[in-house]
Formats: C-alpha cells, sequence, structure tokens
C-alpha cells in the first residue's frame, strides 16, 4: 500500500472573481483535518502557506497541543497535531519527500476543469498498489488555480450529491469525505 499524506493549500488560490490570493489559516482547519488525516492513516498533513506569521500560528497551536496542558487532557488530538507540518511553498512541500520526481501530487476540485478526472475508485485501487507517495491537495478558497492542477499527477473526481445540485462543502468536510472514500472501510 502506498503511503498517503494530505495538504491544504493557501496560496495560490482563487478568489471569487477568479483572481490568485493567499487565504489565511484557521484553527478548525488543523485540527479537523490533522484529526480526518490521522483516523484514515496519512503520514503527514502539510498547511502550505507564504506567510511567516500563519506558519508560526501553526506552530503555536502544535505547541499547546503537543506540550501544553490540552495535549494531556485530550491525548488523541495531541497524536493527530503531530502529523501536521507547515511549508511555505508547493516547491517546499516537494523537497520534503526529496523533490518532485519523488511524489505523486493529486488534486482534489470542485469543478471538473476539463482535466482528465480519476474516479475514487479507480484512485483507491492505484492507492492499494505499490508506488511512490501520494500526497492529496486540497484547496481553500474558491480552489486551486488551473496552474497547479494542470502540474498534478492526478484530478480527483468531484464530490457530488444526487439530492442537490449545490455543492459548496467546507475544505474540512471535503477532507473527510476523499480520505473515506479512498481509505476507508469496505
Amino acid at each position: 500500500m502506498r503511503s498517503l499524506h494530505t495538504a491544504l493549500v493557501h496560496y495560490p488560490i482563487l478568489d471569487a472573481q477568479g483572481g490568485i490570493v493567499t487565504t489565511a489559516i484557521t484553527n478548525l482547519d488543523i485540527h479537523d483535518i490533522a484529526r480526518s488525516s490521522k483516523s484514515y492513516g496519512c503520514a503527514s498533513y502539510f498547511l502550505i502557506h507564504p506567510v511567516a506569521a500563519q506558519r508560526e500560528l501553526v506552530e503555536r497551536i502544535q505547541g499547546h497541543w503537543r506540550e501544553g496542558a490540552s495535549g494531556k487532557r485530550i491525548p488523541d488530538r495531541k497524536t493527530a497535531l503531530e502529523i501536521v507540518r507547515c511549508v511555505p511553498t508547493l516547491e517546499d512541500l516537494h523537497a520534503a519527500f526529496g523533490g518532485r520526481e519523488h511524489v505523486e501530487l493529486w488534486a482534489t476540485s470542485a469543478r471538473r476543469e476539463g482535466l482528465s478526472i480519476t474516479t475514487y475508485r479507480e484512485a483507491r485501487t492505484l492507492l492499494a498498489g505499490e508506488g511512490k507517495p501520494v500526497c492529496l491537495l486540497f484547496g481553500t478558497g474558491w480552489g486551486m488555480p488551473r496552474s497547479i492542477l494542470d502540474a498534478c499527477d492526478r484530478l480527483i473526481e468531484p464530490i457530488t450529491s444526487f439530492a442537490s445540485d449545490y455543492n459548496h462543502l467546507s475544505v474540512r468536510a471535503a477532507a473527510a469525505i476523499s480520505l473515506d472514500r479512498l481509505r476507508g472501510a469496505d
């Protein structure tokens, strides 16, 4: 089975008008995606943010849960936050794996983007086999720009509902659903 990692991209990200922006890190995204990632066997959860103050915020939150009173009070959360890593750029994410050639980047998107789409069933089968580690990218804001999606090895199909055409899940919910589809029990 291939190792699976998650990453939440905060830059470059699209705003509502299609411009490139940097989004803020939220406490809930740190905790909830770390907990989902750990629950589904991910080796690490990266937060990609170019602003040092935002990366320092993540370190302070992690410290609170690793060495602080909260880590003693709720040890399960401490364990989840131990897999969190902050990097400034996608290039730094690649470097964490020893270079771009040593990791497959898979992206999720609520839009179909016109790229070749991999179903969750196909992705699950690929993860069960041999190969490079996989890092599953999630976007914030209005999603990742085409430049990131084009640089990925695979684009996973959007999460959709047969009950509604409304499609605006929180990234935390999308991460949990995606991880369950990729690594959940049958």
